[in-house]
């Protein structure tokens, strides 16, 4: 029986190599060197004066590790030579330290070197976040293996996991009460400091909300019903010392009572006998599997948002100075790796921002990545996603949102200072979408600007000549989320951005798209006391999407015994199962009918039983909530399920009745006026003024959200339209057949007939058959009246000779602007 198999799962599950981890040697540390001086602020690498390498690989170990580890405030007071094993920064002998680092790193998974894991214990970190220089180090070795993982098909080991019996859990009742009389008075008298709405600088999760309901749905996942002493709340206490109000062994003890105390009124629920369960598995019991395949040998900059607590998101490209943001405002962290932007920012200092500067300048070319989940699709501004830049008009890059839009604002020798005109998506095809996108805006000055969602090019093409970022400033820093004035909030999730100096093909970028986001695992639940099978499994992906779901996506069946008979399995009804119970919401392969068959099954990768993803509710968080499956049928157990009738629907809502009359949208109005003038949309004065004035237009129909600043877009508008008119002497003899416009406007206005001007403004703006509109009379005599105010100027004999055409433009605007072009 074959107790590992590898699984090569296709996109959009490109996961990371995962092999057995190198032992690693060397004795065990003793004491730690003084780290509070990172690199770059004092205890720099030494020189090296020793052999040549002698080898490439050897110089790619002094390159990307040696040189990073060295320092003293690293590496370099401990594991070099005659001071403790292992010497991997020894400074006598490059070849010497390189033998040494082959035994504690393992270059197909870096992941897996002792180096990383050791570090990640808590190991000699020279950050406040075991995990940022963990992933820091895992960086280094990456770049060392030369990008072997880059592009690469994911692999993942699969090796048999606990097995366990789905059992009775405790559960949370709907209902807050007992949580209120027992756990609640103390978060409330103790943490309400910090982890509150309102405090002066909240902490989520917030369980000492004054709203004891939102506090209750804050706290499930810091609470063990089943076993109390190992609840986040206490352990924070306990064995982390945090906040204590007296002695902290006591308060740990006294919150664990009360926790207790909620846990005994809860009764356990059981598993119903009828059901047909696969063995159980928490998250955690999962087989990591990270993402792989990414090309990254050109970032200097990277946040994957590890972190989950505090105010620091470290950047862990390796790449010094680290560009760490603050989190300012209500910024939460988000299970599964990311923030959560609701009233905030996560901003660099300038200081440590100038290393965009030199390294993306420099190279003249560069591509952001970032994975994103916008709040919703009515953010404008634009509102800033993420931006390098000095306030609302100056920036050297900015990915923002209008609506349905994404918009990329890149200062060059082609654009203002503002990086403007901003290339954008294209209107219609609503791209930004209230979901995760991975989204990557590139730079060069052969392709001008370029954008790519979920690993495919736009197709919106850059109008301007590329140009060069010769103009850049260095005195700009970093921020996500908003503009480093704090006045252009974007709300929803970041999951990870990347920046890297030099452009990305769109084959790389597709590969990082398929590489995916966050933190993944493997979950193989055991079915072989079902099928009579040595190690068969139902496997599928799973992650925390947030920290209210989990996303469990692609099911597959395999068995690690490559001997076992598994052709004519039957596989029907697949459920989700968390604490003892089904769940309710989720349920996406409940109609799920496959046989496994010799023909599709492969004894490597298994087969696929559907390519579905599903998201099911999290309850106590990701570390004891307990996942099964149940069936309906596999192989010759059987559970005949019958749904419950659905509840009848709700009678319909009596709702106010909608005015028949509705607002044009931008892009409407931007069409209206050209059919009204016949001046193309595209004209330059024309487009560019639309650019300016988009974000200002009306957005919906509704003829109630109508605001005075969306009437002065559209009158900044209809005179650059009423403009373009006039000046162009063939659309305008067209457009006003018979009138003058070289004569003074004493001839033109006063002796002459103004219905030659108003009338064919009348006739082309106004509709026809309509009752509550104003008549033609109405109309031209409130353009005539107009008319005269503007040409009072005649009888001091002061008007210029182009006063003529200013006046037409001046009526003209005010006639195609009106509210019978605007309303629909």
């Amino acid at each position: 029986m074959k107790q590992t198999n590898l699984l090569s799962l296709i996109s959009p599950l490109a996961l990371a190599v995962l092999l057995t981890a190198c032992s690693g040697g060397g004795g065990e540390t003793v004491e730690n060197p003084d780290i509070n001086n990172p690199v770059g602020g004092g205890g720099g690498t030494p020189s090296y004066a020793g052999p040549a390498p002698s080898s490439d690989d050897v110089q790619q170990f002094k390159l990307n590790v040696w040189d990073n580890l060295a320092a003293d405030n690293r590496c370099g007071s401990c594991h070099i030579e005659n001071v403790q094993s292992p010497e991997f920064v020894r400074a006598d002998d490059i070849n010497l330290a390189y033998s040494a680092a082959n035994t504690i790193v393992n270059l197909s998974n870096p992941v897996d070197s002792r180096m990383v894991q050791k570090v990640l214990g808590g190991h000699n970190c020279w950050l406040t976040s075991d995990q940022a220089c963990a992933d820091i180090i895992q960086g280094y070795i990456t770049d060392w293996a030369g990008g072997a993982l880059g592009g690469a098909p994911g692999v993942v080991a699969l090796f048999p996991p606990p097995i366990i019996d789905p059992g009775a859990s405790k559960n949370f009742p709907a209902s807050s009460a007992d949580f209120e009389t027992t756990v609640y008075p103390l978060l409330t008298t103790y943490c309400s400091a910090c982890h509150k709405e309102t405090a002066a600088t909240p902490q989520s999760p917030h369980f000492a909300s004054d709203d004891v309901n939102a506090a209750y749905l804050a706290v499930q996942s810091k609470i063990d019903l089943g076993t109390p002493e190992n609840s986040r709340l206490v352990l924070r206490l306990r064995n982390e010392f945090h906040n204590c109000w007296d002695d902290c062994s006591s308060n740990a003890t006294e919150l664990e009572n009360a926790i207790i105390d909620l846990s005994n009124n809860i009764p356990l629920t059981q598993l119903d006998p009828q059901l047909v369960p696969s063995k159980a598995l928490t998250l955690l019991d999962g087989i990591l599997a990270n993402s792989g395949g990414r090309h990254e040998t050109n970032v200097i900059a990277k946040w994957d948002f590890k972190a989950g607590t505090g105010i620091t998101a470290f950047d862990t490209s390796g790449v010094n100075p680290a560009m760490d943001l603050t989190l300012s405002g209500q910024v939460n962290w988000v299970g599964g790796w990311g923030i959560q932007i609701v009233d905030g920012k996560a901003q660099a200092s300038t200081t440590t921002s100038r290393k965009l500067f030199n390294l993306m300048a420099g190279s003249g070319e560069y591509t952001i990545e970032a994975w994103v989940v916008p709040a919703n699709v009515t953010q404008e501004g634009p509102a800033r996603i993420l931006s390098y830049s000095g306030g609302t008009t100056s920036r050297n890059f900015t990915l923002g949102q209008t609506l349905y839009n994404y918009d990329f604002l890149n200062r060059s020798s082609s654009t203002n200072e503002n990086g403007e005109p901003a290339l954008s998506t294209d209107d219609a095809a609503e791209r930004l979408q209230a979901a995760l996108q991975h989204v990557v805006m590139t730079f060069s000055p052969t392709s001008g600007r370029r954008l790519y969602i979920n690993g495919q090019f736009t197709g919106d093409v850059d109008a301007l000549e590329p140009g060069t970022l010769s103009d850049w400033d260095d005195s700009f820093a970093f921020v996500l989320g908003n503009e480093v004035s704090s006045d252009r909030l974007w709300q929803g999730t970041i999951r990870m951005v990347a920046i890297h100096n030099r452009v990305l093909a769109d084959d790389q970028i597709e590969d990082n798209f398929r590489a995916s986001v966050g933190e993944k695992f493997i979950l193989l639940f055991s079915v072989s006391d079902l099928l009579g099978l040595n190690d068969a499994y139902v496997g599928f992906e799973a992650s925390q999407f947030d920290n209210f779901s989990y996303l469990f996506n692609q099911p597959f069946f395999i068995s690690l015994d490559e001997t076992s008979a598994v052709d004519g399995i039957d596989i029907e009804g697949i459920r989700l199962g968390l604490n003892g119970r089904e769940v309710i919401v989720g349920q996406a392969y409940k109609n799920l009918n496959q046989t496994i068959t010799d023909s599709l099954y492969d004894t490597t990768t298994g087969q696929s039983i559907s390519t579905l993803g599903t998201i099911i509710n999290l309850e106590k968080g990701s570390a004891t909530d307990e996942f099964f499956l149940t069936f309906e049928r596999i192989g010759n157990n059987t559970n005949v399920v019958i749904e419950p009738p659905p509840p009848p629907p709700a009678p319909p809502v009596d709702k106010p009745a909608k005015s028949d009359l509705g607002l044009k949208t931008f892009e409407k109005i931007h069409a209206s006026l050209s059919t009204i003038t016949g001046v193309a949309m595209d004209q330059v004065d024309v487009a560019n003024t639309y650019q300016n004035v988009k974000q200002a237009l009306p957005a919906l129909t509704d003829i109630n959200t109508f605001v005075s600043a969306q009437q002065m877009a559209v009158t900044q508008l209809a005179i650059e339209y009423c403009n373009a008119l006039v000046n162009d002497v063939t659309l305008r003899q067209s457009f006003f057949p018979g009138f003058d416009f070289t004569s003074s406007v004493n001839d033109a206005f006063v002796l002459g007939d103004r219905s030659l001007v108003t009338s064919p403004l009348y006739n082309k703006t106004m509709n026809s058959n309509l009752l509550s509109q104003a008549t033609s009379a109405e109309v031209e005599t409130e353009l005539s009246n107009l008319m005269d105010r503007l040409i009072t100027c005649d009888a001091t004999s002061s008007c210029s000779n182009d006063r003529t055409e200013i006046v037409v433009k001046a009526v003209c605007a005010a006639a195609i602007g009106n509210a019978g072009m605007l309303l629909q």
